[in-house]
């Protein structure tokens, strides 16, 4: 099973530079997006073989997530079940029968940090909501978490300090949620390679330059790991702003990564396999 997120920061942008060639040269099993910036009705998406399952914000061209998955789910939920993080369309879970699966984009501190009093909040939250959801069946989770955990997944910690996604506080918060007993796939598997990232700004030619920061992830929780395969990123295909370049992160299960010997398809940016033995 092939696993896919992408924040592509606005799909009808990114649909005229060959999103769904690439959607069906991909052939996931199931393919999230964040930063969609739709309301319904706004896009028709032909999609053979998927269901689709749709989270809105209620503000106009903001936020949004997707999800299109070959498996039909027992179960769908839209957000978190709290009324004061449901109105942006943040997060889609899906129960499958031995897993649950949520795509999620995590609130952005903004600059200044201006919300970084209600992204505090929305982590404490969104942990307990994950936490909720193990007590029935392990979690997989993925998407933009606004959130460079570490130095080495950052080009330039230092200048980047106090700016969002690279706060102490948000860090922590990262920090307190893999500790409960989440695992970061990537670094699962490397724990200390640097250079590897998912975002980086339009500015200074930081693309370039590789000056990027790692915020998309795959997380699983700590009792699928000896189900775990492997892990990598590989920096080529981006998101449609040009404000900033985004990258999808696609995750594997193992029978199809070592029955079919296959390798990271060229082109694609920020690439997490995690394998799961069936």
């Amino acid at each position: 099973m092939k696993l896919i997120s992408w924040n592509v920061n606005g799909l009808r942008a990114v649909m005229g530079k060959g999103f769904q060639d690439t959607f069906k040269a991909l052939d996931a099993d199931i393919f999230c997006l964040q930063e969609t910036k739709l309301q319904a009705g706004q896009i028709e998406m032909e999609l053979p073989g998927y269901h689709q399952y749709w989270n809105y914000a209620e503000k106009k061209g903001y936020s949004g997530t997707a999800v299109f998955t070959k498996q039909e789910p027992l179960s769908v939920r839209y957000g978190i079940g709290i009324e004061a993080h449901d109105h942006e369309g943040r997060v889609i879970t899906l129960e499958f029968p031995d897993f649950f699966f949520i795509t999620v984009y995590t609130p952005n501190s903004q600059d200044g940090l201006a919300r970084l009093p209600y992204r505090m909040q929305w982590e404490d939250d969104f942990l307990a909501y994950l936490k909720g959801l193990e007590q029935e069946k392990p979690v997989v989770f993925c998407g933009d978490l606004n959130v460079a955990h570490t130095e080495i997944d950052i080009k330039n910690p230092k200048a980047n300090i106090r700016n969002a996604g690279f706060t102490q506080e948000e860090r922590d918060k990262m920090t307190a949620l893999l500790g409960s007993g989440f695992v970061d796939t990537f670094r699962y598997f490397h724990p200390d390679v640097t250079g590897a990232y998912s975002w980086w700004s339009y500015r200074f030619h930081a693309r370039e330059n590789n000056a990027g920061w790692r915020i998309d992830y795959f997380i699983v929780s700590q009792a699928l790991t000896p189900r775990l395969v492997s892990a990598c990123i590989h920096p080529e295909i981006f998101g449609s702003d040009i404000r900033k370049f985004s990258a999808p992160t696609i995750a594997r299960w193992s029978w199809y990564c070592r029955r079919n010997h296959v390798k990271p398809p060229r082109g694609i940016s920020s690439l997490w396999f995690f394998v799961f033995h069936a």
